[in-house]
Order: structure tokens, then C-alpha cells, then sequence
């Protein structure tokens, strides 16, 4: 995804580019291509608002401004994520809380954000982790149940549906989306928020653009940081969101061959297809195992790794230090975050997942090579090293 055979960045992003350029506007509060983007993304998703943003971590901090946590309030969520899922909570002077996840695929466990909710839960923040849905319905129902916000984190999950065959990013207030580098489609780096909540709207809207409001002169109603995005990125990000429905129509089409090609292999649980918008390709080995098979897999050519993550962020070292100079604020008095038991993240960092890259670009040869290697490592291990099929 660094390359160019890796991404479809051809002449029509380069014309988006020069029409900006050759404008002489490259500020979007005066241009005309964040507010196309913004459009588009409404009607590809069906929202009554999209918000244009610098990037999937500004969305994300715009979604928890949407939510309106107070100091201290908490907001739960997953350990296996981008720490750009957590730090826009920690900016809000919110407290992240961690909720263990399914081990067959790595997203939030409905059942044990139950367990975590307290009289200071504000929302829940799911992330539909490699392109798969996570249970939304159940986490929308318990947020509805208890009155809390919900939160989509789209980063890895653009046209990704639910088993039911709702996009994901339309099931809370608010879905975020990301236009950086390795995502389906790019602008460098970008983001994307859609509701249909006027009032969440407004708040982000108000919020990217440092809380002025523009209708009144210059007038600042409120606190706000400066994640608006820039003319030459919308118009980037207009093109490539042109291309999304190709892009992940092919990512389906080779991924879903490979699921094919693995069915019946011991020692794997496979990933669910339906829905899925394959960002990276997950397996989950139930033995364990996953940091050595990953490595034969490199060995072999194929671009593999193991965990993810270094650690889930339950164990992430940002925890040991300080946050803002010397306070540990807003886990004053709370606990820290690095308390949390997820013992299936852990086990799924550690041992038990591996992802294999995925791209729009990949060909039936690229899936025998896949497969083929991925059949050649778990046949040559002994019995007690592929564990049980989950």
C-alpha cells in the first residue's frame, strides 16, 4: 500500500489535484471540494450529514465531542484498535475502559461491555476490526438500554455491512472513517464522519473549525481544534471515493477465493465473509502458534504478521506515565486503564492471530501463493501444534 501497483491512484486523482491547484484555493472553508466530498459520502452512506476532517483520528475525536462526555466520564472500547481510537477519548479528559473481545474474531464482546458499564459510562466506541462487522445490533441495543452514546469506528471497514445487511457506520451517532495511506481509499491522510443526529452535527462541524461560527462574523461559540481538511485532499479523496465500490469488490472477490482455497485446512478458524470489506485477511489459530507460522510465511514471500499489535492497549506503556505534564488526569482517583483484564485480546496478540496484507490489486495468483503457503506450514506442523478447529 506504499507503492503504486498497491493503491489505484492513477489520472483522475492527478486532474482532481491540478483543478485545485490551478484554482488557487486550497483552503476548504472557502473551496468547493470538501463540501463535494462531504456530499458524496452523504449519499453513498444515506446520512443527513457528513463532516470532511484531517484525518481518521480527528474524526474520531469529533465523534467523542459529538457523545459530550464530562472530565472523568468513561467510554468503553476495544483493546486491539489503532491508538487512534483511544487517544481522542484521553483528549476529551475521558477515561477509556477496555472490554475484552470474541477470540474467533477479535471485535468487541457485547457480553463484556455489559459487565463494565457504571454510573460513569458515556458511550461505547466499536471498532469493525480488519473490515468484519463486530456485533453492532447488541451493542446498539445495550447502548439504548442503558442511554449511552455509540460510537462506529469505520477506519478499516468502508462498505463493510452486518450480517443483516446494514453498512456499518449507520448504527450509532455517529460512524468515522479514514482516508489514510493503507486504507481502501486514501488521500494520505483524511477522515470522514456521517449522523443523522443535527445537533452531534453541529457540535463536530463547530468543533474541526475552532469553534467559530462563520454565520456570526468571527465569533468562537465554543472550544475547537483545527481538523478541517484541505482542498487538495478532498479532491483526492473525491476521486478515490469513486473507486470504493471496485476497490472493495475486488478485495471480496480474492479474499473470499482464498476462504474457499482454506476451507477444510485443521488448525484454522476461517474468517466470516458476509459483509466483510477485507482490509487485512485474519486468521485465528485456536493452538496457537501464529508468531512462527507468521515468520515461515515471510520466509515464503507473503506479507504476514502476527498479533497486530506489539500488545492489546490494555498493556500499551502509555499507561506507566504521565498524560498531560505530569498528571496522570483524567485517571486521577480511577484506576488506569492498564488494569484491565482481556485475556482473549491478550491471547490473540500474543499467540493466536494472524493477518495476512490485502489489496484491491491482488490476482488469483496471488491467492494460490496465499494458500498455498499457508497449506505447506500448518501440514508440516505436528498434531499438537495445530490445536482443535473453534
Amino acid at each position: 500500500m506504499t507503492e503504486p501497483d498497491g493503491r489505484t491512484l492513477g489520472d483522475e486523482e492527478v486532474a482532481a489535484a491540478q483543478r485545485v491547484i490551478r484554482s488557487g484555493m486550497l483552503n476548504s472553508v472557502w473551496g468547493t471540494e470538501a463540501r463535494a466530498l462531504e456530499r458524496a459520502m452523504s449519499e453513498l452512506y444515506g446520512s443527513g450529514h457528513a463532516i470532511a476532517c484531517s484525518s481518521g483520528t480527528a474524526a474520531l475525536h469529533l465523534a467523542v465531542v459529538a457523545a459530550a462526555p464530562d472530565p472523568g466520564d468513561e467510554v468503553i472500547t476495544t483493546p486491539i484498535t489503532d491508538f487512534g481510537t483511544v487517544a481522542p477519548i484521553l483528549a476529551q479528559n475521558a477515561v477509556p475502559v477496555f472490554a475484552d473481545v470474541d477470540p474467533s474474531d477479535g471485535n468487541l464482546d457485547p457480553a463484556a461491555v455489559a459487565r463494565l458499564i457504571g454510573p460513569r459510562t458515556r458511550a461505547i466506541l466499536a471498532v469493525h476490526l480488519f473490515g468484519a462487522s463486530a456485533r453492532i445490533a447488541e451493542l446498539r441495543a445495550l447502548a439504548a438500554d442503558r442511554g449511552l452514546a455509540l460510537i462506529e469506528d469505520c477506519a478499516q471497514a468502508w462498505l463493510t455491512t452486518t450480517p443483516g445487511g446494514e453498512p456499518v457506520g449507520r448504527n450509532g451517532l455517529v460512524g468515522c472513517f479514514s482516508l489514510q495511506q493503507w486504507k481502501h481509499i486514501t488521500c494520505g491522510d483524511g477522515g470522514l464522519v456521517i449522523t443523522d443526529d443535527d445537533e452531534a452535527a453541529r457540535r463536530m462541524r463547530l468543533f474541526a473549525d475552532k469553534g467559530w461560527d462563520r454565520a456570526a462574523g468571527r465569533s468562537h461559540v465554543g472550544l475547537g481544534l483545527n481538523y478541517r481538511m484541505t482542498e487538495l485532499s478532498a479532491a483526492v479523496a473525491g476521486a478515490q471515493l469513486a473507486k470504493l465500490p471496485g476497490v472493495v469488490a475486488a478485495r471480496r472477490r480474492t479474499a473470499e477465493a482464498l476462504v474457499e482455497a482454506l476451507r477444510g485446512l485443521p488448525g484454522v478458524v476461517l474468517p466470516r465473509v458476509t459483509g466483510h470489506a477485507w482490509w487485512l485477511f485474519p486468521l485465528i489459530l485456536p493452538g496457537g502458534g501464529a508468531p512462527a507460522l507468521a515468520a515461515r510465511l515471510r520466509e515464503a514471500g507473503i506479507p504476514a504478521t502476527a498479533g497486530y499489535l506489539e500488545q492489546p492497549l490494555n498493556h500499551a506503556p502509555v499507561w506507566d506515565g504521565p498524560l498531560y505534564g505530569t498528571s496522570r488526569y483524567p485517571l486521577t482517583g480511577t484506576g488506569s486503564p492498564g488494569d484491565a483484564s482481556c485475556p482473549h485480546a491478550e491471547r490473540l496478540v500474543s499467540d493466536t492471530l494472524l493477518v495476512v496484507n490485502w489489496n484491491e490489486n491482488y490476482t488469483d495468483e496471488h491467492v494460490k501463493a496465499v494458500a498455498g503457503a499457508l497449506t505447506d506450514a500448518l501440514s508440516d506442523a505436528q498434531p499438537g501444534e495445530r490445536g482443535p478447529i473453534a
